[in-house]
């Protein structure tokens, strides 16, 4: 019997390996591998598909993920197709559809690409891809339609009116939009009660248990407004809002704590800045987005700064300047006086994007660079970084010696030379010494007989 289970146990690791690989098996069946035929096949459907390299590390990361994605679209009967293409296959396609890193997530429909920036989980995923594959402007025929839309989105634009110009500017920035957020039409019927509208047509964005009306003239261009107003007005923070929150134009507070650590100054900052979002917002909601974010580490390395936490940063995005309390935020109103320091331009910006900040993060990146390698593996850092330097310090002594021996070349030729003058010198010495003895010779009676003899010749 001892013998039947040591079996059974032997048995259960094979068992579960088998299932998963089965689970594998299914899951990517409901995606299809796309070859060059694909883009003469694809217009009459609607394409979800991960453009992708063997060799890339994200890519593999992405296949589990994406096999989940395929499953639920296949089984939920979206209209949507899932496929993949191998990018370094069948480049010349990939480049058409602007193809430009890896892995890159497009939705085709007809003769338009969307592309696909967010957080690359199944859930989101499959939003996108059933926002984007739907009516740009989703009509609300109902009350409880317009209920039922509130409760599964926190975020969406809604356009109450008839025909009107500024319905035709929001079908536009819808259409260009749509990758990010929902758009809806209705009439004011369907509205509640609690929603009152100053005028006639109007766009109205409901997020925050709240609704705000665009208005024209304190709002500008309507695609910046919905651009800004797309957010909520306090997030979780991580390195792809920040980016994203890049396009808003605002300035972006944070509080930098460890979600963790349940210790009274992290606590504090993150209720500070979540009341000032909420009981602030018509002070602040056009210049500044509000948020925290876990841990130091990405904003350390955007900043090139060592942020101790919990504290409170103020970024802007569109310049790398950012701001830091000048004292302890220990209130709500301590936050205001910091954040209206900041609007008057009398608190001291850091960072920036200028010259010498561009310097900086080129030295930065490159330290950052040289010690993640070495950090995670010190024989091939020791490899990449050693050989070249090895190659470099062979060169340069090759180079210092073939200096040193012409160098001595150059002395002994130098020195040859001088000694040859000496002895070519010395030997004119004698030559002249003989052809004197000789004169002397002929003219044994001195000077006065030469002269003598010249005198008599001139005779």
């Amino acid at each position: 019997m001892a013998e039947g289970r040591r079996r059974e146990r032997r048995r259960s690791p094979l068992l579960w390996a088998a299932v998963a690989a089965f689970i594998l098996v299914v899951d990517a069946s409901f995606v299809e591998d796309l070859d060059d035929s694909f883009k003469e096949n694809r217009k009459d459907d609607i394409w979800l598909v991960d453009f992708y390299a063997p060799w890339c590390g994200h890519c593999k990361k992405l296949e589990p993920v994406w096999n989940e994605v395929g499953k639920e679209m296949g089984s939920t009967g979206s209209p949507v197709k899932v496929g993949k293409m191998d990018a370094t296959s069948y480049s010349s396609i990939a480049s058409e559809f602007g193809v430009r890193g890896y892995p890159t997530i497009k939705l085709l429909k007809g003769d338009l690409a969307y592309n696909y920036r967010g957080p690359r989980t199944k859930d989101d995923i499959v939003e996108f891809a059933n926002r984007v594959a739907g009516p740009i402007i989703r009509p609300l025929p109902s009350q409880q339609m317009f209920e039922h839309v509130q409760k599964r989105h926190r975020v969406f634009f809604l356009y109450i009116g008839g025909e009107s110009p500024l319905k035709e500017k929001y079908i536009e920035v819808a259409s260009e939009l749509i990758v990010y957020t929902y758009f809806f039409s209705a009439s004011e019927e369907i509205l509640p009660e609690y929603v009152t509208l100053p005028e006639m047509p109007a766009v109205i964005v409901f997020k925050d248990g709240t609704y705000f009306v665009y208005d024209e003239y304190e709002d500008g261009d309507l695609s910046s407004w919905i651009s800004k107003e797309r957010f909520q007005g306090y997030l979780n923070v991580d390195g792809f809002t920040l980016y994203e929150l890049g396009d808003t134009g605002k300035l972006v507070a944070i509080a930098i704590i460890d979600d963790k650590n349940t210790s009274v100054e992290h606590i504090r900052l993150k209720s500070i800045m979540q009341d000032v979002a909420k009981n602030y917002r018509d002070h602040f909601h056009r210049s500044f987005q509000f948020g925290h974010m876990d841990g130091n580490e990405y904003m350390n390395s955007l900043l090139m700064d060592d942020l101790k936490i919990p504290t409170i940063v103020v970024l802007n995005t569109s310049n790398q300047q950012y701001f830091l309390p000048h004292k302890t935020i220990e209130s709500t109103e301590d936050m205001v006086q910091f954040i209206n320091e900041i609007l008057e331009g009398t608190a001291e910006a850091h960072g920036g994007d200028g010259i010498l900040q561009r310097i900086k993060r080129i030295i930065y990146d490159a330290k950052s660079t040289v010690g993640s390698v070495f950090k995670s593996s010190p024989l091939l850092g020791c490899f990449l970084f050693g050989l070249p330097l090895g190659v470099i310090s062979i060169m340069c002594y090759g180079i210092c010696m073939a200096d040193s021996d012409g160098r001595s070349d150059e002395a002994e030729v130098s020195k040859k030379e001088s000694t040859g003058r000496e002895l070519t010198d010395e030997g004119t010495e004698e030559e002249q010494e003989e052809e004197n003895s000789e004169n002397r010779l002929e003219f044994p009676g001195g000077e006065q007989e030469q002269k003598t003899i010249f005198e008599k010749k001139k005779d």
